[in-house]
């Protein structure tokens, strides 16, 4: 069985910190947030995004959602740290949008 391509994400929260993880599921949670994240100010909280994303996730790789959440946050924080989502921090709770 070949290895599975991997991609390199980044943490916003963590500087200099990198992690390698999937690449087909990375692809494919990517594609599904930027089809949820809404480029409207008041963007969307972290428990909105998690319920949003289940509609659009390839039931192929993850089964009932199973895992999705991690995943979501994973790309999300990636996401961020290259400039394509931004994070608003003065709202409570913390909401998201495209950049």
């Amino acid at each position: 069985m070949p290895a599975k391509e991997k991609v390199i994400v980044k943490n916003v929260n963590v500087p200099g910190y990198s992690s390698r993880v999937d690449a087909e599921k990375y692809e494919a949670m990517r594609k599904v947030l930027l089809k949820v994240v809404p480029k409207s100010p008041q963007g969307i909280t972290q428990k909105e995004l998690f319920k949003a994303i289940l509609p659009h996730l390839p039931t192929e790789l993850w089964p009932g959602g199973e895992k999705s959440g991690w995943w979501a946050k994973t790309v999300q924080l990636d996401l961020e740290a290259k400039g394509v989502i931004q994070r608003d921090s003065s709202a409570k709770p913390l909401r998201w949008r495209l950049a």
